[in-house]
């Protein structure tokens, strides 16, 4: 060990919450723990995410009443997941190890003193299989006040949106102009963040709030975490990873890790040459990962030999891009454009293609593949006036006026008919006609005779509360009509390399790399080639990390 300019007993390379989760289960051991950060913030995506982790049978649902168990969410998992032999990284052996130590880890956050707690309702994207949570399992942090981390108030990765509102009153504000109980609601919002103002507080939510507070029981456990410290290289000898080479005050820098080491470095979702060579057809021009994602760390496991799987995956979101958002940091999502009443995705020969109301992974899926039969990256949302009036579009609030430049420039095409919308958009008039007058009729029998939008819990969570008889489904049929574009964008990559339930990276023939762990969506998912429900990404990166601590520590790992 020599060799080493600094000795820890483990390295963790990333500032995800993964990391965080690892090296606070190190720190209760006693070990010595370093994260390193390429980059000058720490929070890595999550931080910019909404925060949520999917968490089966965690104690949140046990407070609230909620029924689950180990049973049901592993039924729901065969159910929705299966037993793909193409995804190496969901064998039932690692969904049985996530579904035991998930609430496990929950707690011992908890018993650090990080406030959680769960979002009243955001049903399972699959509530309708065996197993399946029409409240869901959802885990998310309290509010949380950012000056509390002091000097390191700066080095957080901010999230994407600056409002002291918890996720549970993000999710109602849209329908503001329909209901007083949120008019209360925004009021409330507004007082608290006067009255954060009067007292010096800065309020922060979803994963800004959960990584601040991962930061802040870090820092108090005296976690060494080094921003701007980029690894370079694993250090491997005699076939076991002992370290890593990083940089520091601008020159190569050995570090030992007697316990081994943990990469938690995100995908590559920013590396548009390891786009093209494993997901082609998508572009970094439609991601809102972190601009750290780049998968150097990836390609470097695979030099020492580790196993990739399930790279073609990506968490997909779809994207609509008024021209002031081309590349803007946070770009509007379109999850509840035409899951909304009133809406509905067609391709570029003006048919509808898929259940709108689906989770946003098997959306972009979804555009991908109709893209390889017919013309369908972008795809077009149609909406009519009624839309436009009761909800948002690409973060504006609901009305009629929308900014001039949108019709200018074509992102927004807007027609008197649907037959002269789907001139503007180069589709046959009476093939798009046909489309929504078989979708109308639909709306009449409250069932959707194509796709079955509506008739699970979530496609009605993701509609209107306020819209009768159905939640999910309403008739296009006032003009003006309209359109924008909608193209299939991500939050992450969902594939990397191959881990067991140990959180170990194996090599293609299985073996284990001794001295290697890997979580997050550095890793080929657990959750296969599916998005089981929100956090399927955050929840995991947290578990493996907490489980990859527990064997490198030689902490029991066997269910309990």
């Amino acid at each position: 060990m020599s060799d080493f300019d600094e000795l820890v007993d483990f390295v963790v390379v990333g500032s995800g919450g993964g990391s965080m989760c690892a090296a606070l289960l190190m720190r209760s051991a006693g070990k010595k723990v370093l994260i390193l950060e390429k980059e000058d913030l720490v929070g890595g995506t999550t931080a910019r995410s909404g925060g949520v982790m999917w968490i089966p049978n965690n104690p949140f649902m046990k407070r609230d009443g909620v029924p689950d168990s180990y049973e049901q969410a592993s039924a729901y998992l065969d159910s929705v997941v299966g037993d793909p032999v193409d995804a190496p990284g969901t064998s039932r052996q690692r969904r049985s190890s996530y579904l035991h130590e998930a609430p496990c880890m929950v707690q011992f956050l908890v018993d650090q003193g990080i406030k959680l707690t769960r979002v009243a309702e955001w049903p399972d994207y699959y509530d309708d299989r065996p197993g399946g949570s029409a409240p869901g399992r959802t885990v998310v942090a309290e509010l949380f006040n950012v000056n509390e981390l002091g000097p390191w108030k700066n080095k957080l990765r901010k999230g994407f949106l600056q409002l002291p509102a918890t996720l549970d009153e993000l999710l109602e504000l849209p329908g503001f102009k329909r209901s007083w109980r949120i008019k209360i609601l925004m009021l409330k919002i507004a007082f608290r963040a006067i009255a954060a103002k009067l007292t010096g507080k800065q309020w922060i939510s979803a994963g800004a709030a959960l990584q601040g507070r991962m930061l802040q029981a870090a820092l108090r456990a005296d976690v060494d975490i080094r921003p701007g410290s980029p690894v370079r290289e694993l250090i491997m000898k005699d076939g076991a990873v002992t370290g890593v080479v990083t940089v520091k005050d601008g020159r190569p820098w050995k570090v030992g890790a007697s316990l081994g080491v943990l990469v938690n470095a995100g995908g590559f979702a920013r590396n548009q040459r390891m786009r093209d060579r494993y997901q082609p057809g998508t572009s970094v021009k439609w991601t809102m990962a972190s601009s750290g994602d780049t998968g150097e760390m990836i390609e470097e496991m695979m030099r020492h030999g580790a196993a990739i799987a399930q790279m073609d995956e990506m968490v997909g979101t779809q994207l609509t891009l008024p021209p002031e958002e081309q590349g803007a940091d946070f770009m509007p999502t379109a999850q509840r454009l035409t899951a909304a009443p009133h809406a509905i995705l067609v391709d570029q020969s003006g048919v509808r293609y898929m259940n709108e109301g689906g989770s946003y992974m098997a959306y972009c899926k979804g555009m991908i593949e109709r893209n390889k039969q017919v013309a369908a990256v972008p795809s077009w949302a149609l909406f009519d006036q009624q839309y436009l009036k009761k909800y948002m579009l690409a973060g504006k609030m609901p009305g009629s006026r929308k900014p001039k430049n949108w019709i200018d420039e074509g992102y927004l095409h807007k027609a008197e008919s649907i037959e002269d919308l789907a001139r503007q958009l180069k589709m046959d008039p009476s093939t798009l006609k046909s489309t929504v007058e078989r979708f109308n009729g639909f709306v009449v029998k409250n069932r959707d005779e194509d796709f079955h939008r509506g008739e699970r819990a979530y496609d009605r969570w993701l509609g209107d509360p306020f819209q009768k008889p159905s939640a999910a489904l309403g008739a296009i049929e006032k003009a003006p009509y309209y359109a924008v574009p909608v193209v299939p964008g991500d939050v992450s990559t969902y594939g990397g390399v191959v881990t067991d339930e140990c959180a170990r990276v194996l090599r293609e023939d299985g073996a284990v790399i001794p001295g290697l762990y890997a979580t997050g969506v550095s890793t080929a998912s657990v959750m296969g080639r599916v998005y089981p429900g929100a956090g399927c990404s955050i929840g995991p990166s947290f578990v493996w990390g907490y489980v990859a601590a527990k064997h490198a520590a030689g902490i029991n790992t066997d269910p309990v």
